[in-house]
Protein backbone atom coordinates (compact mmCIF):
# COMPACT_ATOMS: atom_id res chain seq x y z
CA UNK A 1 0.00 0.00 0.00
CA UNK A 2 1.49 3.25 -1.05
CA UNK A 3 1.28 6.53 1.49
CA UNK A 4 -1.09 8.08 -0.31
CA UNK A 5 -3.87 5.33 0.56
CA UNK A 6 -2.78 5.13 4.00
CA UNK A 7 -3.76 8.37 5.09
CA UNK A 8 -7.22 8.08 3.79
CA UNK A 9 -10.28 6.77 5.95
CA UNK A 10 -11.01 3.06 5.60
CA UNK A 11 -13.07 2.57 2.02
CA UNK A 12 -15.37 0.16 3.85
CA UNK A 13 -16.45 2.27 6.43
CA UNK A 14 -16.67 4.92 4.25
CA UNK A 15 -19.05 3.00 1.92
CA UNK A 16 -21.07 1.93 5.26
CA UNK A 17 -21.67 5.24 6.05
CA UNK A 18 -22.91 6.01 2.53
CA UNK A 19 -25.05 3.54 2.41
CA UNK A 20 -26.72 4.24 5.15
CA UNK A 21 -27.90 7.58 4.34
CA UNK A 22 -28.97 5.67 1.00
CA UNK A 23 -32.14 4.04 0.06
CA UNK A 24 -31.98 -0.01 0.80
CA UNK A 25 -32.28 -0.58 -3.26
CA UNK A 26 -29.27 1.78 -4.11
CA UNK A 27 -26.06 0.49 -5.24
CA UNK A 28 -22.66 2.99 -4.77
CA UNK A 29 -19.89 2.54 -7.49
CA UNK A 30 -16.76 1.97 -6.74
CA UNK A 31 -15.49 5.48 -8.29
CA UNK A 32 -17.93 7.25 -5.86
CA UNK A 33 -16.89 5.34 -3.01
CA UNK A 34 -13.04 6.49 -3.57
CA UNK A 35 -14.35 9.98 -4.68
CA UNK A 36 -15.99 10.53 -0.98
CA UNK A 37 -13.20 8.49 0.49
CA UNK A 38 -10.95 11.40 -0.71
CA UNK A 39 -13.42 14.32 0.09
CA UNK A 40 -13.85 12.85 3.60
CA UNK A 41 -10.48 12.60 4.54
CA UNK A 42 -9.77 15.84 3.14
CA UNK A 43 -12.57 17.42 5.29
CA UNK A 44 -11.11 15.80 8.67
CA UNK A 45 -7.85 17.27 7.92
CA UNK A 46 -9.28 20.83 6.59
CA UNK A 47 -11.15 20.82 10.32
CA UNK A 48 -8.24 19.20 12.29
CA UNK A 49 -5.85 21.30 10.33
CA UNK A 50 -8.02 24.94 11.62
CA UNK A 51 -8.30 23.39 15.15
CA UNK A 52 -4.24 23.02 15.26
CA UNK A 53 -3.84 26.27 14.24
CA UNK A 54 -5.76 27.44 16.92
CA UNK A 55 -3.94 25.43 19.14
CA UNK A 56 -0.47 27.03 18.09
CA UNK A 57 -1.69 30.45 18.33
CA UNK A 58 -2.66 29.82 22.08
CA UNK A 59 0.65 28.51 22.63
CA UNK A 60 -0.98 24.46 22.98
CA UNK A 61 0.54 21.16 22.26
CA UNK A 62 -3.10 19.25 22.56
CA UNK A 63 -6.43 19.54 20.12
CA UNK A 64 -9.12 19.01 22.41
CA UNK A 65 -13.16 18.42 21.76
CA UNK A 66 -13.81 22.51 22.08
CA UNK A 67 -11.19 23.17 19.30
CA UNK A 68 -12.56 20.80 16.97
CA UNK A 69 -15.93 22.09 17.35
CA UNK A 70 -14.84 26.10 16.99
CA UNK A 71 -13.07 24.78 13.70
CA UNK A 72 -16.31 23.60 12.45
CA UNK A 73 -17.99 26.81 13.39
CA UNK A 74 -15.39 29.33 11.86
CA UNK A 75 -15.66 26.99 9.06
CA UNK A 76 -19.32 27.67 8.61
CA UNK A 77 -20.58 24.10 9.86
CA UNK A 78 -22.40 25.41 12.20
CA UNK A 79 -24.75 22.60 12.87
CA UNK A 80 -22.10 20.16 13.20
CA UNK A 81 -20.49 22.25 15.63
CA UNK A 82 -23.76 22.53 17.55
CA UNK A 83 -24.44 18.60 17.52
CA UNK A 84 -20.91 17.51 18.61
CA UNK A 85 -21.10 20.38 21.92
CA UNK A 86 -24.08 18.96 22.73
CA UNK A 87 -22.50 15.39 22.08
CA UNK A 88 -19.68 16.49 24.38
CA UNK A 89 -21.09 17.89 26.83
CA UNK A 90 -23.43 14.47 27.31
CA UNK A 91 -19.91 12.58 26.88
CA UNK A 92 -18.43 14.33 29.65
CA UNK A 93 -21.19 14.24 31.91
CA UNK A 94 -21.15 10.53 31.73
CA UNK A 95 -17.38 10.40 32.22
CA UNK A 96 -17.66 12.51 35.50
CA UNK A 97 -20.76 10.66 36.96
CA UNK A 98 -18.23 7.15 35.90
CA UNK A 99 -15.11 8.86 37.90
CA UNK A 100 -17.64 9.93 40.82
CA UNK A 101 -19.27 6.26 40.33
CA UNK A 102 -15.90 4.56 40.37
CA UNK A 103 -14.57 6.44 43.60
CA UNK A 104 -17.03 5.75 45.70
CA UNK A 105 -16.95 2.19 44.68
CA UNK A 106 -13.82 2.06 45.42
CA UNK A 107 -14.25 3.96 48.70
CA UNK A 108 -16.92 1.10 49.65
CA UNK A 109 -14.74 -1.95 48.66
CA UNK A 110 -11.35 -0.42 49.56
CA UNK A 111 -10.34 -3.65 51.54
CA UNK A 112 -12.56 -5.89 49.05
CA UNK A 113 -11.11 -7.56 45.83
CA UNK A 114 -13.08 -6.30 43.18
CA UNK A 115 -15.28 -8.96 41.38
CA UNK A 116 -14.67 -7.83 37.74
CA UNK A 117 -11.20 -8.17 35.79
CA UNK A 118 -9.85 -4.59 34.22
CA UNK A 119 -11.35 -5.54 30.90
CA UNK A 120 -14.86 -5.85 32.13
CA UNK A 121 -14.58 -2.95 34.03
CA UNK A 122 -13.64 -0.95 31.01
CA UNK A 123 -16.17 -2.26 28.95
CA UNK A 124 -18.73 -1.22 31.87
CA UNK A 125 -17.74 2.45 31.85
CA UNK A 126 -18.02 2.17 27.96
CA UNK A 127 -21.53 0.84 27.90
CA UNK A 128 -22.58 4.14 29.97
CA UNK A 129 -20.88 6.76 27.13
CA UNK A 130 -23.96 7.88 25.64
CA UNK A 131 -24.67 7.10 21.72
CA UNK A 132 -23.93 9.15 19.29
CA UNK A 133 -27.50 10.06 17.46
CA UNK A 134 -28.00 10.00 14.04
CA UNK A 135 -28.28 14.28 14.84
CA UNK A 136 -24.46 14.00 15.89
CA UNK A 137 -22.90 11.86 13.30
CA UNK A 138 -20.23 14.49 10.85
CA UNK A 139 -21.35 12.27 7.93
CA UNK A 140 -24.64 14.23 6.68
CA UNK A 141 -23.43 13.35 3.22
CA UNK A 142 -26.04 15.55 1.82
CA UNK A 143 -24.60 18.87 3.46
CA UNK A 144 -20.87 17.70 3.22
CA UNK A 145 -21.91 17.22 -0.77
CA UNK A 146 -22.95 20.76 -0.70
CA UNK A 147 -19.96 22.46 1.40
CA UNK A 148 -17.49 20.07 -0.83
CA UNK A 149 -19.00 22.00 -3.77
CA UNK A 150 -18.93 25.16 -2.68
CA UNK A 151 -15.31 24.97 -1.19
CA UNK A 152 -14.15 23.25 -4.78
CA UNK A 153 -16.35 26.78 -6.38
CA UNK A 154 -14.18 29.04 -4.48
CA UNK A 155 -10.76 27.05 -4.86
CA UNK A 156 -8.94 27.18 -8.09
CA UNK A 157 -6.16 25.46 -8.65
CA UNK A 158 -2.51 26.85 -10.06
CA UNK A 159 -2.60 26.73 -13.88
CA UNK A 160 -0.27 24.18 -14.96
CA UNK A 161 2.24 24.96 -17.75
Amino acid sequence: MDDKQDQLLPIANVGRVMKQRLPPTARVSKEAKQRMQECATEFISFVTGEASSKCRTENRKTVNGDDVCWALSSLGFDDYADAIVRYLHKYREAEKANQKKATDTDKVNKDEESSHTGSQAVQQQTDQIPEPTLEFRLWNLDLLAQKIKAFDSLYQPPASD
